[in-house]
């Protein structure tokens, strides 16, 4: 369950975490006129970036263009938590980010490892993010829908907002 406490005390502790624990997220960049994808996040903490291997060819790489930027959602791998990052992307084939983040589930992706020609990695440098943490406790979610109904000045107390700015 996504910690409330987090949430208001360590938010942004909270977010880097819960990226770490999910397969994937969801990648888009703005204005590109693509749809989101399933993207693998890398955690860089101390730059306050996510990182994403990729091909060269791709769709997504071929939309980022310099100043570009993006969103990447993120849903909690128990469905209790969900985030929203913006940021500049950039395109950057990095050897030292490539070596730090290479692993058996990347490789098969990449027919000559790590210097295949066509692998590239994009860096989306994070400076806003919107979080939520939320109950999975069904009785609690209907305790709390039960006092709402009940009284026309209370609402639901499930879950916590958190807007995060990163400089």
């Amino acid at each position: 369950m996504a910690s409330f406490k987090d949430a208001r005390e360590a938010p942004a502790k909270q977010l880097w975490d819960e990226i770490d624990g999910i397969h994937a997220g969801m990648l888009g960049v703005e204005n590109s006129g693509l749809l989101m994808q399933p993207m693998a996040p890398q955690t860089d903490r101390k730059t306050n970036t996510i990182w994403f291997f990729t091909k060269t060819d791709a769709e997504l790489v071929k939309a980022i263009k310099p100043g570009s930027r993006a969103h990447f959602c993120v849903v909690g791998k128990d469905h209790d938590y969900h985030a929203c990052i913006a940021g500049q992307i950039e395109v950057r084939k990095d050897a030292a980010k490539i070596d730090e983040f290479w692993n058996s589930v990347v490789a098969a992706w990449y027919e000559d490892g790590k210097n295949d020609p066509n692998l590239t990695m994009l860096a989306l440098h994070i400076d806003d993010a919107e979080v939520w943490a939320s109950t999975d406790s069904t009785l609690k979610f209907g305790w709390e829908i039960a006092k709402a109904n009940l009284n026309e000045h209370k609402t639901p107390d499930v879950g916590v907002n958190v807007h995060l700015r990163f400089a």
